[in-house]
């Protein structure tokens, strides 16, 4: 296979992939929609941070991090503290009521992948989760290598 061919039919089936990311997104609750999901994501996974620092992670904007933070605050689910080390910014923080909604988020996404890959043996599963892990680390360090 030559090295075009070797690419062309991955570049379709990681094109096709937005439609799983349509039947994850249809899986949210409508209190909260992707954005404020990603956001309860960052916080947990990386512990307290500045809004800077979640638009940094998101690769967006302020503005945007800013609307998706401000609803997720809203609901309770994120705390702004002041920063000790200046107290004219805030430090955001998960708190107990956004950590059960990233358990009912994690619940959803676990019943959704159960109903659509219940006909995979656990192998496939093990080495569909193998590779996309190692797809997000090599373009995860592409986009360390371009910054």
């Amino acid at each position: 296979m030559d090295q075009m061919n070797r690419y062309e039919a991955l570049s379709r089936q990681v094109s096709a992939i937005g439609a799983v990311k349509r039947g994850l997104a249809r899986t949210l609750p409508a209190e909260c929609p992707g954005g404020s999901a990603i956001v309860l994501a960052l916080l947990n996974h990386h512990g307290d941070m500045r809004m800077s620092r979640v638009s940094e992670l998101m690769s967006v904007d302020m503005s945007v991090s800013s609307r998706h933070v401000a609803h997720t605050v809203e609901y309770g689910w994120v705390e702004r503290l002041p920063d000790p080390a200046d107290r004219r910014s805030r430090i955001l923080r998960l708190t107990p009521g956004g950590e059960a909604m990233l358990a009912e988020l994690d619940r959803r996404l676990n019943v959704f992948l159960a109903r659509h890959l219940a006909e995979w043996s656990d192998e496939d599963v093990a080495l569909l989760t193998t590779l996309l892990a190692r797809l997000r680390d090599d373009f995860g360090d592409c986009r360390a290598h371009h910054a």
